[in-house]
């Protein structure tokens, strides 16, 4: 391998060159299941749809967790079922390829509007037969018109909030300024105790609920009307996914009749018996485990649309148990494991989350997924927890070629030298996995919100960058993201933004070319700010207010401890004994900082120049003011340990953590302070006008944590210290931040470069920073992907919290991607 490329831009080139992958003679029931998918347009499937909203006409007026379970249970009984040439798993949501399903109960009121631009539109398009769509238009759409939470909450909103909101008056299109982000997604990112389901079963789950059942008071008003719909609501769901079970284990008994091949009918028998044993029973084997798990985390996706998909959790402590005791027995190896995990990953591959609202489609482009599987950490009494299962996931990912599952592992300050080692190696590929998350960051931080020790120290990664303690955490709600940098602008033209023309969307502060100093910039910044996040807090109100009678998730209760305790479906808002963790989302951190500090310098301290003239250039877009832009870059900026900037981004950051502290309370919530973009970054920036850090007009805003395109001049090392001095350490109204960091592969080189990285993470740790990824690319490959995507469609990238390919990106997504900065030493 060429030292100036890393291994995934090697076998590009080799492919380009038509040579042969050299990991297909061991993994060839994956490539070859991965070959009749790989680069499709997903398809959409209705049938989830059909079946959910026809339940739901049948239903309406009883108690809504038992209509949702009723509701699953028609799908069961009635969706098509599949098993896939070649895998060794069976369970799909949907068609046969690459698919995606509707939840009417979501996005209904535009669904038929939605579907004309699905097939054309630029990021992540799909398509859908006539015939289906004629469904839609006709069956499914005209029953939810009126019933959807999107509507209520449209209709919820003052009208000061609706118009920092939305850009229309059905609320279909964002501003993208306080972006409302629970109306495509019934559910935040989340973690299921598969624990529970391996050990006990859906039966074992339903012998419980039904002994509950029986020792309820028939004269009580309470467990009349509220505990019996709610227990007879799981015990349905169990029926139901093992009902679904079961019709899959008779399709393999049928197939394996027809079967000629004396070895896929031997596989095909023995599909059939496990799908008739799990999820109802316990696992006994590795086998059984993996089918259970997919099972269960394949119904839920039938269940409600999870934010960013049901994670995984930490698969390599639930299921290590029973490798150990295959690998124990001889009926189990390295190879084995890792071919049926495989074949879980390239079923996964084939669901693809698909957004309805255009917003959701900017917030998650390159058909996005979080469907983390967690590696790593600490053991529930504080140990290390790794074991031969974590380091299997990592071979696994460095030999698979396709970005599923999202991996990510858990670091902690006893992390074994050969667990980093192996994540530099894997990180080393190139395709941006895994992502890191700080057990010395996470685990005090929630101590202090009230989590128990055993509670957090197995706590799993969930979605982009969050984190979820099963059993524990039991806030659903989607939540706002701010863009802090039209804050900037609002303070520039006075409550307005460029964009948006006249209409005062903001509190006047005054004209900043009659500001005497930096002091009064900052107060009127500080207000603008402060009217955002007023803003923000109003909407969760109203989202908390009306999720609970617009969502309910049996499948979900039927795995959560408080739920079946306390018979209290999970998107009720006062689960007992939960821990309701919430966050608003602060977009555009070091666009803000670096402006900030431009204009405290350049302006009041250097006085090289006038208020006037950063506003005339700004408003020109810097057109016939390029010495006004140049110089404006010279300014200090976020991410290079410069104490000047540094201290602006701490003081911008305590705006936010200190009206958490003062208001999140009244909300009954934890709402904390997360830089946690996805892609929000882009679309963000395409309402913002050229700001004073000499960022141009509609360009993105700097992403997550990360420093602002090509201001980071001091290394990686720096941008980690910039995030440290930039934190409230005394505040615990925190939640994850995301750092991007982009290296070229030649300065990874080898095992010296391979100890940097370890080395780097360490200081990472030590720092008690939140999350970090990487990307490992020449910026060269990335400009020849764009010019020439065929050759290059497998080219894997890391986002922000996901991978995808690079092709399947907007052009300014890619642009983003290329202008970050490239480092060339650790």
């Amino acid at each position: 391998m060429e030292c100036c490329l890393s291994h995934q831009e090697q076998m590009l080139e080799n492919k380009i060159k038509g040579l042969d992958n050299p990991y297909r003679e061991t993994h060839k029931r994956v490539f070859k299941i991965l070959e009749t998918i790989e680069n499709l347009t997903p398809s959409i499937d209705i049938q989830r749809a059909l079946y959910f909203t026809q339940s739901m006409q049948e239903t309406e007026g009883e108690h809504l967790t038992l209509r949702w379970a009723k509701a699953l249970y028609k799908i069961a009984e009635n969706i098509d079922v599949y098993i896939d040439d070649d895998n060794l798993l069976c369970g799909r949501a949907g068609a046969q390829g690459r698919y995606g399903i509707l939840y009417p109960e979501l996005d209904g009121d535009f669904l038929d509007l939605a579907l004309k631009e699905l097939p054309s539109r630029e990021s992540s398009p799909f398509t859908i037969s006539q015939a289906d769509a004629d469904a839609v238009v006709n069956e499914i759409a005209p029953y939810w018109k009126g019933k959807t939470y999107h509507e209520a909450l449209n209709n919820a909103f003052a009208p000061e909030t609706h118009a920092l909101t939305y850009d229309d008056p059905n609320g279909l299109h964002s501003r993208y300024i306080v972006n409302e982000t629970s109306s495509f997604r019934s559910c935040l990112q989340w973690v299921h105790d598969y624990e529970v389901i391996l050990k006990r079963g859906f039966g074992g789950i339903r012998k419980e609920m039904q002994e509950k059942l029986d020792a309820l008071d028939p004269l009580s008003p309470v467990d009349n009307v509220e505990r019996k719909p709610f227990i007879e609501a799981i015990i349905l769901v169990c029926d139901a996914i093992i009902l679904w079970a079961n019709r899959h284990a008779a399709l393999a008994g049928k197939k394996a009749a027809d079967e000629k091949d004396p070895v896929r009918k031997a596989e095909l028998l023995e599909m059939a018996r496990i799908c008739s044993k799990v999820p109802e029973h316990p696992a006994e084997t590795f086998y059984e485990a993996v089918q259970s798990q997919w099972f269960t985390q394949m119904f839920s996706r039938l269940e409600q649309k999870t934010g960013t998909i049901v994670s995984n959790g930490r698969m390599d402590q639930y299921l290590y148990p029973y490798y150990e005791k295959d690998v124990e027995a001889g009926t189990m190896d390295e190879i084995k494991a890792m071919e049926l995990i495989e074949c879980m990953f390239v079923s996964m591959a084939q669901f693809i989350d698909l957004y309805i609202s255009p917003q959701g489609g900017d917030f998650n482009e390159g058909y996005a997924h979080w469907e983390a599987v967690t590696i790593g950490g600490q053991t529930k009494d504080g140990l290390d927890a790794t074991n031969e299962l974590s380091y299997l996931f990592l071979r696994s990912k460095r030999e698979f070629p396709h970005h599923y599952p999202d991996l990510a592992a858990r670091i902690h300050a006893r992390a074994p030298q050969r667990f980093l080692a192996e994540i530099a190696e894997t990180i080393k590929e190139g395709s941006g996995f895994p992502k890191l998350i700080n057990d010395e960051e996470v685990i005090p931080l929630h101590l202090a919100k009230g989590a128990k020790f055993t509670e957090i120290y197995d706590y799993a990664i969930s979605g982009c960058a969050e984190i979820r303690m099963p059993n524990r955490d039991t806030y659903t709600s989607g939540c706002p993201y701010i863009n802090f940098a039209a804050a900037v602008e609002m303070v520039l033209y006075n409550g307005k933004m460029l964009k948006y023309g006249d209409k005062q969307l903001a509190p006047e502060t005054g004209d900043p070319a009659l500001f005497e100093n930096f002091d009064d910039f900052l107060a009127a910044y500080t207000i603008q700010h402060r009217n955002l996040l007023k803003h923000g807090f109003a909407q969760e109100v109203s989202v908390i207010k009306l999720r609970k009678d617009h969502f309910a998730a049996p499948l979900a209760d039927s795995m959560h401890a408080l739920c079946r305790k306390h018979c209290v479906d999970i998107h009720q808002p006062d689960v007992p004994e939960g821990i309701d963790l919430g966050y608003f989302e602060v977009i555009g951190f070091g666009t803000v900082v670096d402006s900030l500090a431009a204009i405290k310098k350049l302006v009041f301290e250097d006085k090289k120049l006038t208020m006037q003239q950063v506003i005339d250039a700004c408003k020109a877009n810097f057109e016939g003011y390029e010495d006004v832009q140049a110089l404006l870059k010279t300014a200090p900026c976020y991410g290079n340990n410069d104490p000047y900037a540094d201290e602006i981004g701490k003081y911008v950051d305590s705006l936010s953590v200190e009206f958490a502290e003062k208001y999140q309370d009244e909300l009954g919530v934890h709402l904390d302070v997360r830089y946690v973009p996805f892609t929000s970054h882009v679309p963000f920036g395409r309402v913002v006008s050229a700001t004073p850090n000499g960022r141009v007009a509609w360009y993105p805003l700097s992403d997550g944590s990360s420093a602002s395109h090509g201001a980071d001049k001091n290394g990686p090392t720096a941008i980690l210290m910039s995030n440290y001095t930039t934190k409230n350490f005394d505040h615990r109204e925190r939640a994850a931040r995301l750092v991007n960091i982009k290296f070229t592969p030649k300065c990874l080189e080898g095992e010296e470069g391979t100890q940097k990285l370890v080395d780097l993470i360490r200081a990472y740790c030590d720092l008690r920073l939140w999350h970090i990824q990487f990307n490992v690319i020449n910026a060269e490959t990335l400009i020849k992907a764009q010019k020439n995507p065929e050759q290059y469609r497998n080219l894997i990238v890391r986002i922000a919290g996901y991978s995808a390919y690079f092709c399947d990106l907007s052009k300014d997504l890619q642009d983003d991607l290329i202008a970050r900065t490239a480092h060339e030493s650790v």
